[in-house]
């Protein structure tokens, strides 16, 4: 269980679980076995969650099996509701979820507060799409036949969670699933299992009937891939890296599965001369800063027109510096990074910038806080050929460069493998109607950083993932269009 040593004691401790759910019960590993989970800020051990094996894992999917035709059946009024009481709960103890996120994720606590009432959003939004499949009437091509299309909900869907985004990311992907009937099994990643297992005590409050709702807690390679093989999972979604989409994409071939991914992103953030330079930098700093720097939003690369680059740089370089470092519940600016892995990109990146010739603005180095602590580093001058402008940075390293036209910025901004999002910052609307139609991205945000919701579909173009979450479409992913033609004589 969560230790009190390092999470401050929760107004309800029952939402501290240490085993996984299956079926409407709670599940130790057969073998007994457990994985530590350690919270980033010290390193010191918050406690342990069960370590299923692969054969476990498919003892969810059989709960989920049984579960379907009793949930797929209800009336959608009635998935609604269930969906509803979760969403109440959910901002009920939003307090003891965000820290619950903090201890294990190491993000500032208001920015984990702000995770819990973004991934609510999510299940209030989908409760009420619950109650409106999309049922068409076709006009008949038949003089003797009557054509209707319905959506019916695919079965059993995987659902694959990352470790930056534990708690929205779930609920994102789950409340839609349930909202068009499927049932689900979850499997968040082993860095921050106690946010899923918080949520699926919730459920459980909220009246979700045994097996329909499902968490499994191990290690990725040995839990996903038994998911990806059983054809009885119909679905899978996951966010995480492209090479990891790539993976599973290929392991679901046999077995043909919907799929839904969230992949790498490399944002570009074009800066013209026009543009309202201090609210860009707001903005920027936003786009950058969140999460630490873990974020597929995150602004990766910031090309800055050349008339106005040395100023944005300054401004850019002064607000950095004041940002504040330390552990997510001191509510500082900058929190830890997850894990060793992270940290040494980071480094790896920068020693490549600055041997390629980009300048240090600030930062560049661990900070004293601890192993996994860095500062946020502002690298200005960067070259074409630095990694850092062709690989996702998921930290908190700005890459700064300038250009000259509207046409090399853009080829350099489509210039990547990724398309998740796009950040413009211009005045010009002829200019921003061009752009937004020539730009490689499935979302795009233009004098701002905020854009992403329950109502809006989210997802990128190339290898950036494919599908869509939230929005009416979030819900359709988990869904099969079933034509009927019926002869009335």
């Amino acid at each position: 269980m969560l230790t009190a040593a390092t999470l401050p004691a929760l107004a309800d401790p029952g939402l501290a679980r240490s085993f996984s759910y299956i079926g409407g019960k709670w599940c130790a590993a057969a073998t007994g076995r457990t994985i530590p989970v350690t919270d980033p800020a010290t390193g010191r051990s918050i406690g342990e969650v069960a370590k299923l094996s692969g054969d476990e894992a498919l003892g969810a999917v059989d709960a989920a099996q049984s579960a379907f035709p009793l949930w797929a059946g209800r009336l959608p009024q009635e998935r609604s509701a269930i969906i509803r009481r979760w969403f109440e709960l959910i901002l009920l103890h939003k307090e003891d979820l965000a820290r619950i996120m903090v201890a294990e994720q190491g993000k500032p606590l208001s920015e984990a507060r702000g995770e819990i009432e973004y991934g609510a959003a999510f299940v209030e939004f989908f409760a009420e799409e619950a109650k409106r499949p999309n049922i068409e009437g076709v006009t008949s091509h038949l003089s003797d036949a009557e054509v209707e299309l319905w959506r019916e909900p695919v079965g059993v869907a995987a659902l694959i969670t990352p470790w930056n985004f534990p708690s929205a990311m779930l609920t994102r992907k789950a409340a839609a699933a349930m909202a068009a009937g499927c049932t689900v099994v979850c499997h968040p990643s082993a860095e921050t299992p106690f946010s899923a297992l918080a949520l699926a005590e919730l459920t459980e409050r909220a009246g979700v009937p045994a097996g329909v709702f499902n968490v499994v807690t191990g290690v990725a390679p040995e839990i996903v891939e038994p998911l990806t093989k059983d054809c009885r999972v119909r679905a899978l979604s996951f966010t995480g890296s492209t090479e990891i989409g790539r993976l599973l994409y290929r392991q679901c071939a046999d077995t043909v599965k919907r799929l839904v991914m969230e992949l790498g992103g490399h944002a570009p953030v074009l800066v013209f001369a026009d543009a309202d330079l201090g609210k860009a930098v707001a903005e920027v700093m936003k786009a950058k800063w969140a999460t630490s720097g873990q974020d597929c939003l995150g602004a990766n690369r910031i090309l800055v027109q050349r008339p106005v680059y040395d100023e944005f740089c300054r401004r850019f370089t002064l607000a950095t510096q004041q940002l504040s470092i330390g552990p997510g519940m001191e509510d500082c600016d900058i929190g830890p990074l997850m894990n060793e892995r992270a940290v040494a990109k980071q480094e790896e990146q920068v020693a490549d910038a600055l041997a390629k010739g980009a300048t240090l603005a600030c930062g560049g180095k661990r900070h004293p806080l601890g192993p996994l602590f860095y500062e946020p580093t502002v690298l200005t001058g960067v070259p074409a050929d630095a990694a850092i402008l062709h690989e996702e940075t998921f930290g908190p390293v700005a890459a700064i460069a300038a250009f000259d036209t509207e046409e090399e910025a853009l080829a350099r901004a489509n210039d990547t493998e990724y398309g998740l999002v796009a950040y413009i910052h211009t005045q010009d609307p002829r200019r921003i109607y061009r752009l937004s139609r020539a730009l490689q991205f499935g979302m795009v945000a233009v004098n701002r950083t905020k854009v992403t919701g329950a109502p809006i579909p989210f997802g990128g173009m190339k290898q950036s993932g494919l599908g869509r979450e939230g929005s009416r479409l979030g819900m359709e992913e988990f869904t099969e269009i079933k034509y009927v033609c019926r002869d009335w004589a």
